[in-house]
């Protein structure tokens, strides 16, 4: 554990060095008991000359024969009893002589002695035992010979033990060689770990996210570990750059997906949710009738049989296919006057994408441009017709007189007229729908506008006695456009001069502002409708009394301009009974 804590060059050095100190060790160890060995070898060798030079005396001198061993005394001249210690015993152990003991004839049997023994059975034997005839303690070396053992000695005293000590002289050469070595194991151990700690601050780095040099963290060793290092390091730049790419698309996927009005959701092949957006969440609840489904549980909703089936099946076929075309389903459900359009994607690895689109509004529309194409036509075909019959009615009566010719030709001309009125407000209406950014946006002053179109009916506000009252100051300016900005004002002061009635109060009012809308009144004292149709007032060709609408010119379509102009611009707009009677309009308009 403790190893764990330090770094690469130190656990180089340190086993290493270890490895190192553990065969010094040896070597020293081995050389002390060579040493010894070398030591003892040659006391071993002195012991030997004397037993043969024993051996030969007795021979020539035929002392066995004779028994006269005791002429071996004169071998003390040679060697002193004071230096050696010889014996002769007989194969079974009896003592023949000793050059220490004069009453040798006394002496106990020999034959158990181990340095005896060993003679007897290997030719030779030793022994460092106490003698218990000296009482003092020998280096016995015994030898056998033809009928007898000749064994010497020497006492093992200080000046023996000094002797046969092994000589300690080269142990500073290997101290030195030990420190020498450990200086050349530092220099490799750092020259190894260089490029290892490198790679180590480099790694240490990438975990914490922090900037990376690549001219000073990256200058590895020209060597194999400083070449995997580099290798290292161009993986990580090449992986680096591969995520962050990742990372900025997986980005720009979620990005997208929040912003779409589809409901999108993708799932492992095991139905587990990887991704899913708000409006997935909205649909599903919608379709489910449910208010706390998750993302995984519509497998279990019978509305979504239809793809858990489908899922089913293709998964549990293990059927490989291309990814540019995979499985695929898509079908539609209805629910509380929504309409979804959902598609299943089965992708190669099993797992898929599920879309849900609302496609309410494009049903709606497809609805609403057959009543518009259905109430166009009923529009068109009074005007027409009733052009067509007057004009029929002078064609077929030339004899008509001059007076009536007249008077069926203004009322053929006022019936073109409003079929010119009603086309004009149809291709209006469809421009403002579709093409709205087409308008350009300008600064607009709103109370130069009312004044132009409180003059374009200033005929019929004098004949009905109508009063209008603008409060609207001169400085406020809307960012608009000044032709839709005339149709708004223009329709809603032909909805009151036209359906309020005589001796009314327009009133015109700028009631609220913030930071980027003004908030606009429009009303009058008028005859007003009932609520019922107040939510239907913007509806095109609605009509509150059908037939008085028409008997007024009116083409149903001016409330429905005024709306989308208004909405066109992000403002708002809506129609409430007025206090006291009458009709008001409350809408805002930008900055």
């Amino acid at each position: 554990m403790l190893f764990d804590r330090k770094t690469i060059r130190w656990k180089l050095f340190t086993y290493y060095y270890l490895l190192f100190a553990v065969f010094t060790l040896s070597i020293i160890l081995y050389q002390n008991k060579r040493e010894q060995h070398f030591r003892v070898a040659q006391l071993e060798t002195s012991l030997n000359e004397y037993t043969d030079l024993a051996n030969r005396y007795i021979e020539h001198y035929s002392l066995f024969k004779d028994k006269t061993f005791s002429k071996l005394d004169s071998l003390k001249i040679i060697i002193p009893s004071t230096k050696a210690r010889i014996t002769v015993v007989d194969f079974d152990g009896k003592v023949l002589y000793d050059n220490i003991i004069a009453d040798y004839g006394h002496m106990e049997n020999h034959k158990e002695r181990p340095e005896i023994q060993k003679a007897l059975f290997n030719e030779f034997g030793e022994n460092i035992r106490h003698s218990s005839t000296t009482n003092e303690e020998y280096i016995y070396y015994a030898k056998s010979y033809k009928n007898y053992v000749i064994r010497a000695a020497v006492v093992y005293d200080t000046e023996i033990k000094a002797f046969l000590k092994a000589d300690w002289v080269f142990i500073p050469f290997f101290i030195f060689l030990f420190l020498i070595f450990g200086i050349l194991l530092r220099y490799i151990a750092n020259h190894l770990g260089d490029s290892i700690t490198k790679l180590k601050d480099f790694a240490v780095k990438i975990r914490r996210n922090e900037a990376i040099t690549m001219d000073s963290d990256t200058q590895f060793s020209n060597d194999e570990l400083g070449f995997i290092s580099r290798e290292i390091i161009q993986l990580y730049q090449k992986l680096r750059k591969t995520k962050t790419e990742l990372v900025l698309e997986k980005e720009k996927l979620i990005s997208h997906l929040f912003v779409l009005k589809e409901g999108v959701a993708f799932f492992s092949a095991n139905k587990k949710a990887i991704l899913n957006n708000s409006h997935f969440i909205f649909y599903i609840n919608i379709i489910a009738e449910e208010t706390t489904i998750s993302v995984e549980k519509i497998f279990l909703s019978e509305d979504f049989k239809v793809v858990n089936d489908f899922i089913d099946k293709t998964i549990s076929e293990n059927a490989t296919f291309q990814p540019q075309e995979p499985p695929r389903m898509d079908y539609s459900v209805q629910k509380d006057g929504y309409h979804f359009n959902i598609q299943c994607i089965v992708f190669p690895d099993r797992s898929f994408e599920i879309l849900i689109s609302d496609q309410t509004q494009q049903m709606r529309r497809s609805i609403m441009k057959q009543q518009i194409t259905s109430n166009i036509s009923h529009e068109l075909k009074t005007p027409i017709s009733s052009v067509k019959g007057y004009l029929e009615t002078v064609l077929n009566n030339p004899d008509l007189e001059q007076s009536k010719q007249v008077y069926f030709i203004e009322k053929a001309y006022n019936q073109s007229e409003r079929l010119t009125q009603l086309v004009n407000d149809i291709s209006l209406l469809n421009k403002i729908e579709e093409y709205s950014e087409l308008y350009i946006r300008e600064k607009v002053q709103i109370k130069k506008v009312i004044n132009e179109a409180i003059e374009s009916f200033s005929d019929l506000i004098r004949q009905k006695v109508i009063q209008v009252e603008c409060s609207i100051e001169d400085d406020v300016i809307v960012n608009t456009n000044y032709s839709l900005m005339f149709s708004v004002f223009r329709n809603l002061m032909e909805n009151s001069v036209n359906y309020g009635g005589e001796n009314i109060l327009i009133s015109i009012t700028k009631y609220h502002e913030d930071n980027t809308f003004y908030y606009f009144s429009f009303s009058d004292n008028g005859s007003g409708v009932e609520e019922e149709h107040l939510s239907r007032l913007f509806e095109r060709f609605y009509r509150v009394d059908s037939g008085r609408s028409r008997k007024e010119g009116g083409t149903g379509l001016g409330l429905a301009i005024v709306k989308n102009a208004i909405i066109s611009f992000k403002g708002e707009i809506s129609a409430r009974k007025r206090k006291g009677g009458g009709l008001e309009f409350l809408f805002s308009l930008p900055k």
